[in-house]
């Protein structure tokens, strides 16, 4: 009986992925200063991942770039080989097709996504980000210089995979990532996992530091060519 529902789960990520891929999305101007025709919405949920909350799932900003989207779940599907025992969280990405997401700095072509970061409780067992509305759905969350956040510390080697896993899936599908953002104080951490030495050689890591602290999530601009923005 497992089994059967482990195959019929496994179809509706390949036929989700193929509806996903199938969609012609395009992306005008820069992640600051632009917009997106064509988006789709990331599924909230799969075998380990969710989306950061349902309620702004349904308001519409979970949208990306079709082929953003195809990137993210297959790295989902990759990361149910390499890490099963993981839960991924997936933030803040942009709004519907036409729309600008005026409240961010950034987000607004389609091509940029946050991903909370991967923790482990006091039992080391990975469990979601305890993220509600009143920590801003975990954007009010604050790690301490040792990477804890009362009982629950950040994995730097699931988080490592994870972008390790986007950057095949991208690459595989003719795109790339343009830069990530993390907090600098953690990347020495980061760049110490197994994966750590691919991460340092072959990902652009914002140098200078960024408008706000991105110790409870990461976030990741897809590089997709886009063309002018006249608006």
């Amino acid at each position: 009986m497992k089994k059967v529902v482990f195959l019929f789960a496994a179809v509706l990520r390949v036929l989700s992925t193929q509806a996903l891929a199938a969609t012609d999305s395009q992306c005008f101007g820069t992640v600051s200063k632009g917009r997106i025709e064509g988006s789709v919405k990331l599924p909230t949920s799969g075998l380990n991942f969710t989306a950061y909350s349902s309620l702004a799932a349904t308001a519409g900003r979970t949208h990306v770039h079709a082929k953003v989207a195809d990137i993210i779940t297959a790295s989902y599907a990759a990361l149910q080989a390499a890490s099963p025992s993981t839960t991924y969280v997936y933030g803040e990405t942009g709004w519907p097709s036409g729309g600008r997401f005026r409240p961010h700095r950034t987000h607004q072509n389609g091509l940029s996504v946050d991903f909370f970061v991967p923790v482990r409780n006091a039992q080391g067992k990975s469990v979601p980000l305890p993220a509600s509305i009143g920590n801003r759905f975990g954007y009010d969350l604050e790690f301490d210089a040792d990477a804890w956040y009362g009982e629950y510390s950040i994995d730097f080697p699931a988080i490592a995979e994870h972008l390790y896993q986007l950057h095949m899936a991208a690459k595989a599908r003719g795109a790339g990532i343009a830069l990530v953002i993390f907090d600098a104080p953690f990347l020495p951490r980061l760049f110490a996992t197994p994966r750590g030495a691919y991460l340092k050689e072959n990902l652009n890591f914002m140098k200078g530091k960024p408008w706000v602290r991105h110790d409870e999530h990461y976030h990741v601009d897809f590089d997709i060519p886009c063309k002018p923005d006249a608006g």
